[in-house]
């Protein structure tokens, strides 16, 4: 995400230069992070529960998946994505739009 902000700067500094304000700039890259870590999060289920099945197929083990796991581990990639998708969305949203029209 700290990449992402980096690389969009200019963009950011259009967007203010037309109106949008830092709330308007926090909530999108929030949203994004978001999005990327539901994404990932059910990439990650989805290959945890195929591996599990893949594994207990071949050396004839049972497989035991609660709701409970899946629940924690989709909650935990969201906490993750959160957390760290706000220190960038903050100094996003914290820009100066002339500066950030200026940067190459």
């Amino acid at each position: 995400m700290l990449v992402s902000v980096t690389e969009r700067t200019r963009e950011i500094g259009i967007r203010m230069s037309v109106g949008a304000r830092g709330r308007d700039i926090l909530m999108q890259f929030l949203i994004e992070a978001l999005v990327l870590s539901l994404l990932g999060g059910i990439a990650g289920i989805l290959t945890g529960v195929g591996g599990s099945v893949a594994i207990s197929s071949f050396a004839k083990w049972p497989i035991i998946i609660t709701v409970f796991s899946i629940i924690l581990s989709f909650g935990f990639s969201i906490a993750i994505g959160v957390f760290f998708g706000f220190y960038p969305a903050k100094k996003a949203a914290m820009l100066n739009p002339i500066d950030a029209l200026r940067y190459e």
